[in-house]
């Protein structure tokens, strides 16, 4: 997946140079709260080793999204799965900076076509609250149809999108 690239962007397994950057978008409510809610500055150093850990077990992760300009952090739209979770998810959250420039979309295609035609994925799904109006949208964009809603482990009811 790190061989992933798009017309503006690139990805990369996370460095520590990333969790000061991961730390403060935690930090914040509004930027955390559909993504597992704010974390303590511990919890997203332990979310930046399991990002670096499902990676090596599984071969995919949510990687750092790096815009190729600048060389900026975006912030991540990856893969998700363990032995727990439901299905494999296509998952995201960028930097506020980075929002509203299609940044989301461009990657989730690649990530997308990836996981189904690289990875061969049989299914490929977004969990998404059903308050998080921009993500239902942008998962829609990305060809996934409202499939149901389920109860999603401890994070409650989540609508489920799927990808064909």
């Amino acid at each position: 997946m790190l061989h992933l690239e798009t017309q503006r962007l690139k990805y990369r397994q996370w460095q520590e140079s990333d969790y000061e950057t991961v730390a403060e978008f935690y930090s914040i409510e509004e930027n955390a709260k559909y993504v597992g809610g704010i974390k303590t500055p511990e919890e997203s150093w332990r979310l930046l080793a399991t990002y670096i850990g499902q990676y090596h077990l599984q071969g995919y992760s949510y990687c750092a999204l790096i815009e190729k300009e600048s060389e900026q952090l975006v912030g991540t739209v990856g893969l998700y799965n363990s032995p727990n979770w439901p299905e494999p998810e296509l998952g995201y959250w960028l930097l506020p900076w980075a929002q509203g420039k299609g940044y989301a979309k461009e990657a989730g295609i690649a990530v997308r076509d990836y996981a189904l035609n690289d990875l061969n994925f049989k299914s490929l799904v977004s969990y998404i609250d059903s308050t998080n109006e921009p993500s239902k949208k942008l998962a829609l964009k990305l060809g996934a149809k409202f499939d149901k809603v389920i109860p999603l482990l401890e994070y409650g009811d989540h609508e489920v999108y799927r990808y064909k």
